[in-house]
């Protein structure tokens, strides 16, 4: 029962982050897709742990969204930087990175996939066990992986098991 009520709790808290809609109608909406969402998938964010670990992959995950989401703002000025300059085609340097992580929890992993994903300029191509198969538009973005991304989603999800 407590990870049904983490998750929508989580759930909740992530679409009043990014809905932006407080009227009554909207937010019973948003409670009854959670809700649903929460009965088919509560095992999927917090899946075989103790309680301690549940609690605290809930805290990481609510200390990691402000991280990534500053992230992304940071990687959409650098790639409308990039599409605006006159010499575009000098600043694009499109790279395939293969790298492991040490993620252990599926979740964590997942996370990561779709973190990546998510900031613009890199997209996650492949994700088979431990290893990653990421699209770099810049040399710069290529380096970075899986850098310090990978290890926010270490702290915020993968120590909680």
């Amino acid at each position: 029962m407590a990870t049904k009520i983490a998750t929508f709790i989580t759930m909740l808290l992530f679409w009043v982050m990014l809905s932006g809609m407080f009227d009554a109608f909207h937010f019973s909406l948003g409670m009854v897709s959670c809700l649903l969402v929460t009965l088919f998938s509560q095992e999927l964010l917090f899946y075989g742990g103790k309680k301690r670990s549940w609690i605290l992959g809930t805290l990481g995950a609510m200390l990691y969204f402000p991280w990534l989401f500053w992230q992304i703002i940071l990687a959409n000025l650098e790639v409308a930087y990039i599409v605006l300059h006159p010499k575009m085609l000098d600043r694009i340097d499109p790279h395939l990175v293969r790298f492991k992580t040490r993620l252990q929890r599926p979740i964590a992993r997942v996370a990561f996939a779709q973190s990546i994903t998510l900031t613009p300029g890199t997209i996650t191509v492949d994700l088979h066990d431990d290893q990653f198969t990421v699209y770099a538009l810049t040399r710069s973005a290529a380096e970075s992986l899986p850098g310090e991304m990978e290890r926010r989603v270490g702290k915020a999800l993968d120590s909680a098991s």
